[in-house]
């Protein structure tokens, strides 16, 4: 998988873009190579491997975002459907979703495996899919696609298993939608705030 920008330029790059229109500036075999990629070289606790990844493309991408929406106006009064309907149709004009989870039998596998660690593997789990879903957000920006992610799970979790004969010991844990921007990031370059890096940062002996 090759990038001519260097990885700190792409880690600063790495924005939330929700203007996203229903084109890709690179073919849909490269987007799914970049998973691949992701799934293969992205560390994990033990080498445990937990995390698993969905690609919804183009029509079924339209349709997983039909479908959320579907759920979500049975669950809420209709004015407050309306309000998240306005939102699931901007994720609907994006060109693909995918689909995060952690494979919970393999955890428990790592679990039973090392039991000295058993209360640790839950979080280290949480954590391989924190990086997962940041690569792949960082290597879409490198791409010129923009992303943005989002939580509606645990409701809409049945009806995606479901229609994507997802094993139901996957557990959904984000929804990343992307596609071309179509303007410019939630919250403008001048506009972004940065907390004192010197309260963050610590380090001692450094030469």
């Amino acid at each position: 998988m090759a990038s001519n920008k260097p990885f700190p330029e792409a880690v600063k790059a790495r924005r939330t873009y929700y203007a996203l229109d229903s084109s890709s500036p690179i073919p849909d075999a490269r987007i799914q190579e970049i998973l691949t990629h992701t799934i293969l070289h992205v560390p994990s606790a033990f080498n445990s491997q937990t995390s698993r990844t969905v690609l919804l493309l183009n029509e079924e991408h339209k349709k997983c975002w039909d479908m959320i929406a579907e759920v979500y106006k049975q669950q809420l009064p209709a004015e407050k459907f309306e309000r998240a309907n306005q939102r699931f149709q901007g994720f609907r004009k994006g060109y693909g979703t995918i689909l995060f989870y952690e494979d919970t039998d393999r955890v428990r596998e790592f679990q039973n495996k090392f039991k000295t660690y058993e209360d640790k593997f839950p979080g280290w789990s949480e954590q391989t899919n924190g990086m997962h879903q940041y690569v792949v957000w960082t290597a879409l920006e490198t791409e010129g696609l923009g992303a943005n992610l989002q939580h509606y799970n645990p409701l809409i979790d049945v009806r995606l298993e479901t229609e994507y004969k997802v094993p139901p010991t996957w557990n959904l844990k984000a929804q990343m939608v992307f596609g071309t921007p179509t303007d410019g990031p939630a919250i403008p370059d001048d506009k972004k705030e940065f907390d004192p890096v010197e309260d963050r940062v610590k380090v001692y002996g450094a030469k």
